[in-house]
């Protein structure tokens, strides 16, 4: 691709969808460019006022540096620290002792707190922000950084479905693990939203299982975000009578529960 094409605005639904519409047409992958959010959109109010989100992606040149523009002020980098495997499907668990490593992604902390402190600013979205560290569920999990965001009627960061929550955890994300100079795996929480829809997805999991070993046929759930499919599996990984496996693509990857026993 030739190097003179640095930048490409994308317009689009949703932060999430422009990020990846612009990265297809790029035919880039994300860690070679930077994305920048001109306007995350607005669904408006009982379909008024609707807005399109439109982000801005600059393409790294050889040397690693951006294409020159408007750029944000720059932080103080944190000491590279050895990389953290990307966390595909993680749920929110608290409460667990934390491990001597957790220091490898102390320096992150404060680096999470910012960046999606200054999202939300320019979303002019008061709030207060608590960043802790999450430790694994057992030992094929990852720890992972947890970005609380507290304050009064956030419900405008959640979305339909979770798609503005998910799309501000996706940016931040992208940002974070730029600053940090290591893949970061990040999660938002707003106002205890995850830890419900959890216990609501555990509470499904359970009940389409029962369905499933009742009738002996597959049953597929309807599209969810990594982290909410690892509740699935998670939920139903030692069930005995049926397994799950993902299927389809991105943003459209949904979970389907399949019987162990053929149907008679």
């Amino acid at each position: 691709m030739s190097q003179e094409k640095t930048t490409l605005e994308i317009i689009a639904p949703s932060v999430e969808e422009a990020v990846a519409k612009g990265l297809s047409q790029l035919g880039l992958s994300e860690d070679a460019v930077e994305v920048e959010v001109l306007d995350s959109g607005s669904k408006g109010f009982l379909g008024l006022g609707t807005r399109l989100a439109r982000i801005r992606l600059k393409i790294k040149d050889l040397s690693g540096n951006l294409d020159a523009g408007p750029r944000p002020a720059p932080r103080k980098p944190a000491a590279r620290q050895k990389p953290v495997a990307p966390v595909a499907e993680m749920p929110v668990q608290k409460g667990s002792v934390p491990s001597a490593e957790d220091a490898d992604l102390e320096p992150v902390l404060k680096i999470a707190e910012q960046v999606v402190g200054e999202l939300l600013e320019k979303m002019r979205v008061p709030a207060r922000l608590k960043a802790q560290i999450v430790p694994p569920v057992d030992e094929n999990d990852q720890r992972l950084i947890l970005v609380e965001v507290q304050g009064d009627d956030l419900s405008i960061l959640i979305g339909r479905r979770s798609e503005t929550l998910n799309a501000l955890q996706y940016i931040s994300s992208l940002i974070v693990s730029k600053e940090a100079g290591q893949w970061v795996p990040l999660l938002i929480d707003v106002q205890g939203y995850r830890a419900r829809r959890e216990r609501q997805l555990r509470v499904l999991a359970r009940r389409m299982a029962e369905q499933v070993n009742h009738t002996g046929r597959r049953m597929a759930l309807e599209p969810m975000p990594a982290n909410e499919r690892r509740i699935i599996h998670l939920e139903l990984r030692e069930h005995p009578d049926v397994t799950t496996e993902s299927v389809g693509e991105e943003p459209n990857r949904k979970v389907t529960i399949v019987p162990k026993k053929p149907a008679q």
